[in-house]
């Protein structure tokens, strides 16, 4: 059984972040509360569990219709296994026949899913403080932000997600007719917070018409 010691010396890894993550949510403790859609710390072990382990409820992690399924598979892990048997097998990693075994995809496919859901644990906390993320990590969400496209395809306005260092990502309006423009300034971490629908508590700062704010925060979304 592996632990937090035996991770990688990378700080950035995506292998780190899973121990990161895993020892977070056995701190935690089952019953407490995340900033991921009402979910408990055990839901989100299961959650984390089922995604990598599950092919059959895979699909229902992108495609509505499908979603039923996925939730079933998920309520029932959360009930049937023991939360601190959760943790461990996510933080030991995908078993051999998951697609997550494959090398590579670790990297592409995990980077900002156990981000978000450490900063969802972590958040939750009410003496929360943000931490510091190395800049190898800051690289693998800025590289994988670009999932804000899709998340953010229903908002009628076009918004711009800016770095302190100027990079940035345009995310057009949905259709022809755009209600203006907001740009959304923050380091990667917190962008990649507010692109997944942790608003409430990512430090962004939005600029742009008053009526474009308006119509971007009143529009809902999440992943």
């Amino acid at each position: 059984m592996s632990t937090p010691e035996d991770g990688p010396a990378d700080p950035g890894s995506v292998r780190s972040e899973r121990l990161l993550l895993a020892a977070a949510l056995a701190e935690a403790g089952p019953d407490a509360a995340t900033k991921c859609a009402g979910w408990s710390a055990r839901d989100l072990a299961a959650h984390l569990v089922v995604r990598e382990n599950r092919p059959d409820a895979a699909p229902g992690l992108v495609l509505s219709p499908l979603s039923f399924y996925t939730e079933r598979v998920r309520r029932r892990a959360a009930r049937a296994v023991p939360f601190d048997r959760l943790v461990e097998r996510f933080r030991d990693g995908p078993a051999k026949f998951s697609l997550y075994a494959l090398p590579g995809v670790d990297k592409n496919a995990n980077g900002v899913e156990f981000f978000v859901h450490h900063e969802d644990v972590l958040r939750a906390r009410p003496d929360w403080e943000p931490r510091e993320i190395s800049p190898e990590l800051e690289e693998v969400l800025w590289r994988r932000i670009k999932i804000a496209r899709f998340v953010l395809r229903k908002c009628q306005v076009e918004v711009t997600l800016v770095q302190p260092d100027g990079r940035a990502l345009r995310v057009p309006a949905r259709g022809r007719a755009a209600r203006g423009a907001v740009r959304v300034h923050g380091p990667v971490g917190e962008l990649v917070l507010w692109a997944l629908g942790r608003r409430d508590v990512a430090d962004v700062r939005l600029t742009g018409a008053t009526d474009a704010v308006k119509s971007l925060t009143e529009t809902g979304w999440s992943l």
